[in-house]
């Protein structure tokens, strides 16, 4: 980008901003601001309660019988055994309560009673055993996450029935943070009869929740009908439609016309986009810290970043400050830390930005010579192109020369695999709290994602205090590992960290109980407003 280009950029850059919100980055917020009086005023008129109510997503939430949880949590259809509240730490959900042996190798769950699937069968410990017994079968892949067994709970050795609402887990080594590995995606509750012999399922998911699934057309919209035989608070909606809409223009537009009565999941709305229903008398804005990290990732099987001096001196060069604040209205927190900020075991890391540093180290391995890169975006993301410039813009003063392709993102993946590129701009939720999935997904070499994203990352000392880690009793030693294990991502970066992401949201005033959370919103929450 030459400085003319900057220039215009940094004009339209400010345009925007003097339109934003100021959200507090702290916590959950949403805007409040409702029209004072005027000719604008709108005269209220009687709301059909039990009418449809229908969102849009960006993906499809439940891509079905293919998917291992056939639906994301959002839509709060299955349930697990234990929920992540609003500060990252385990929550009793379907599992009542819990403890852990003196040696750290056994846990004991006591389920809720009076719980019922939605196709009528008891919830219970034998229920409990069939899902561990499909999750033994083999990983699952899925729209969300894995669903594989080794994660979410390494060194299990045993699962097994105390009674019929008392459920025990037994582990090789001791395992005091399971709990922790639990939350969310870690412990899915499904009828048994769900699932067909390979533990696949065979028709719609029925699970525990205040909503269950009445029609589901892949790749165009899921109806949820509330639960009216749910063990707690019912849902306050009916109906709730949730269409996918990929594109974002498309999806504002929706929202606009009232085709849509607001934006579901994760990056359901541009902050480009949001700031146009600024004072708004029919529309709001709600936001709240996110599980979702934002990153680059590079290909370290190949020169120039399997040198670590060179995803050093990028990560030096970036100016997170201006990406966050100007590309993203602030929505969010510069780090260099590849676990995010939504686990009580976060660790914040100052983020050094050195230009000069920079340069040096990218001399150090280039020499004299400019090396020309392939960065790879999302073509689904409207923000990533303007991010790429930026970014390419900073990383030509340190002699790297960005060629920008924008790719439908299974096609991306795809490349990201076979090594065919050089940089590419990611993200990566939390599936739970317990930070060794991340750690062992980044940081390992049979991590995952090291092999998906060709990241060709390895530190033996890092597999040694992953080792320790997976022994470690005592939560003090624990926690003082990953604390050492976030500082080494932080120095050697076997991705390179951008910021950490909020949810934002966007919605009709026509609706009450809208309110965003780190993977979503409250959705048996929403009604309409009367």
């Amino acid at each position: 980008m030459n400085r003319s280009a900057k220039t215009k950029f940094k004009k339209l850059i400010a345009s925007i901003l003097s339109a934003i919100f100021i959200f507090s980055l702290a916590g959950c917020s949403e805007s409040s601001k409702a029209p004072q009086g005027g000719s604008s005023a709108k005269p209220v008129s009687s709301v059909n309660k039990d009418a449809e109510i229908a969102l849009g997503g960006y993906r499809d939430l439940a891509p079905g019988e293919k998917d291992g949880y056939y639906c994301s949590s959002i839509l709060y259809v299955w349930e697990p055994l234990v929920r992540q509240d609003d500060n990252g730490s385990p929550t009793p959900c379907l599992a009542e309560s819990w403890e852990m042996s003196k040696d750290g190798k056994e846990w004991t769950f006591h389920l809720k009673k009076g719980v019922q699937f939605h196709d009528g069968q008891p919830f219970n410990a034998d229920a409990v055993v069939a899902n561990f017994d499909r999750m033994k079968l083999g990983i699952k892949k899925s729209s969300f996450y894995p669903l594989d067994i080794n994660t979410f709970y390494p060194g299990l050795k045993a699962y097994s029935k105390v009674d019929d609402y008392t459920f025990k887990l037994t582990f090789n080594n001791p395992a005091p943070t399971q709990i922790y590995n639990m939350v969310n995606f870690g412990s899915p509750m499904y009828s048994p009869k769900c699932f067909d012999k390979e533990g696949n399922f065979s028709g719609i998911a029925q699970g525990t929740g205040p909503f269950k699934i009445i029609e589901n057309v892949k790749d165009q919209y899921v109806v949820l009908s509330r639960n009216d035989n749910y063990y707690g608070t019912k849902a306050k909606a009916k109906t709730i439609r949730v269409k996918v809409i990929p594109d974002a223009d498309t999806r504002f537009s929706a929202l606009k016309a009232g085709e849509i009565m607001g934006v579901i999941d994760l990056n359901a709305i541009p902050v480009s986009l949001a700031v146009k229903l600024k004072d708004s008398p029919d529309f709001a804005v709600t936001t709240c810290k996110s599980t979702m990290i934002r990153f680059l990732t590079v290909n370290g099987t190949k020169f120039p970043f399997n040198d670590v001096r060179m995803r050093q001196a990028v990560s030096l060069a970036l100016k997170r400050d201006s990406i966050v604040g100007d590309l993203y209205g602030g929505f969010g927190t510069p780090t260099t830390n590849i676990l995010n900020y939504s686990t009580p075991f976060y660790k914040e890391i100052p983020v050094e930005e050195n230009l000069e540093k920079a340069k040096k180290l990218a001399k150090e391995v280039l020499g004299d010579k400019r090396r020309e890169l392939v960065f790879l975006i999302n073509s689904g993301e409207v923000t990533q192109k303007a991010e790429a410039e930026l970014i390419g813009s900073w990383l030509s003063e340190i002699g790297l020369d960005v060629k920008i392709q924008s790719l439908e993102m299974n096609t991306l993946k795809e490349q990201l695999k076979a090594g065919k590129y050089d940089i590419a701009r990611m993200q990566q939720g939390l599936s739970n709290s317990e930070p060794f999935t991340i750690f062992s997904r980044f940081m390992l070499p049979s991590g995952d994602q090291n092999k998906n994203y060709s990241l060709g990352y390895h530190n033996a000392n890092v597999d040694k205090l992953m080792e320790e880690a997976s022994a470690a009793l005592d939560m003090a030693r624990r926690k003082e590992i990953y604390n050492q294990l976030q500082q080494i991502s932080s120095e050697e970066f076997p991705v390179i960290p951008l910021f950490n992401d909020m949810t934002l949201m966007a919605y009709s005033k026509k609706l009450t109980g809208y309110q965003a959370r780190s993977y979503g919103i409250d959705l048996p929450d929403i009604a309409w407003k009367d």
